[in-house]
């Protein structure tokens, strides 16, 4: 046969068409045994290395578990601990105030808080690292963008850190409580609420001041231990000094044993002396150790006690309104004013005869 016949012969016999191609095999069912068979093998070289992980993360929350149970346990002791009586001061009237229940309770309720919360961190998150490996999956780069994000959060968060830093810090070291009297440099009043971030204070007029933690550079507590009550008394300097503290002292002495000034005072009221000393007045001070919170109430009644006992001794404070004796005994201002002269009127015929003679002006030319 010659070349251009199996040319001819080549080009007349048609293609397969897609839709005439062979048919995709059908998996036999040796095809089946053999893969069941595969998947047994895999599952039985890898089933022991599958429960050695399972055991392992099972073990792992297990302790995880039991240890966050002890741990916060033993927190909720040591609180409960701190919430007791001090023994150092129990009976006394300062340990009864300084061991205040609301504020003992109220301090170990943000420590234990606190304590806890930093536990159940460390503890979870350690466990779910050692969870992590155990599947071993490498933790260097999830370590390394934890801190990463760790940094860029505390600076986008810096003063929210610094409240909450500083909220601990002065809770652990008792500076301030509910129902203390504290100067915060940016507000002043009486603490109603401690908070890890805020503290609230009432003013004296009602208002309520929320002062961040981070803010507060200097705390002034006007409730702790004890106050001062000081008064100071302005006299004339003509007054008998030696009847004037003798006036105080039994206004003082009587204060002491009335009630409920016993209890106020930590101290007896003093005569300091003379605090000052001017050509129209003089100025005797007298202080007394009080009750924290209580310094304003006792200068109000030892001020109230030493005007009336001023009033019946016939003492007179400077400023007030003088007596009728000393306004009939007064001299009169004006016999020693001269009457005014006539000379002082320009209208008076006096002054124009005074008056200088003026020269008529020369014509003009």
């Amino acid at each position: 046969m010659s070349l251009t016949a199996l040319s001819f012969a080549g080009a007349a016999s048609p293609s397969p068409s897609p839709s005439q191609s062979t048919p995709p095999a059908v998996p036999t069912l040796q095809d089946a045994q053999e893969s069941a068979t595969n998947a047994a093998t895999w599952v039985q070289q890898n089933w022991s290395t599958w429960l050695a992980i399972g055991l392992r993360v099972l073990l792992i929350l297990v302790v995880a578990a039991v240890l966050r149970v002890m741990v916060r346990r033993a927190i909720t002791k040591l609180i409960d601990r701190m919430t007791r009586t001090v023994q150092a001061v129990d009976g006394t009237a300062l340990g009864g105030l300084l061991v205040n229940a609301e504020r003992r309770r109220q301090r170990s309720q943000a420590i234990g808080s606190v304590l806890r919360s930093v536990a159940s961190f460390l503890i979870l998150g350690t466990a779910a690292l050692m969870v992590l490996s155990t599947f071993q999956i490498n933790l260097a780069p999830l370590l390394a963008s934890a801190g990463v994000a760790g940094v860029a959060i505390g600076f986008g968060a810096r003063n929210l850190v610094t409240d909450f830093l500083s909220g601990v810090f002065m809770i652990l070291e008792d500076q301030y409580g509910v129902g203390d009297s504290i100067d915060a440099g940016v507000a002043s009043g009486e603490v109603i609420e401690v908070g890890l971030r805020v503290t609230k204070l009432r003013g004296d007029n009602g208002e309520i001041w929320y002062v961040r933690n981070g803010e507060v550079k200097r705390i002034g507590n006007l409730s702790q231990g004890w106050a001062t009550a000081g008064v100071d008394v302005t006299v004339r300097p003509s007054e008998d000094l030696d009847r004037v503290k003798a006036t105080l002292e039994a206004v003082a002495e009587q204060m002491s044993k009335d009630e409920p000034w016993n209890e106020r005072l930590w101290g007896p009221i003093e005569v300091l002396g003379l605090d000052s000393v001017l050509l129209e007045s003089m100025v005797v001070r007298l202080t007394a150790k009080t009750m924290p919170g209580k310094a304003l109430s006792v200068e109000r009644e030892l001020r109230w006690r030493i005007k009336r006992a001023f009033d019946e001794a016939g003492i007179r404070i400077v400023g007030g309104l003088p007596t009728a004796e000393a306004l009939e005994a007064a001299p009169d201002p004006a016999a020693t004013v001269a009457a005014p002269s006539v000379y002082s009127n320009t209208a008076s015929p006096q002054a124009e005869a005074a008056a200088p003679i003026t020269s008529p002006r020369p014509p003009a030319r």
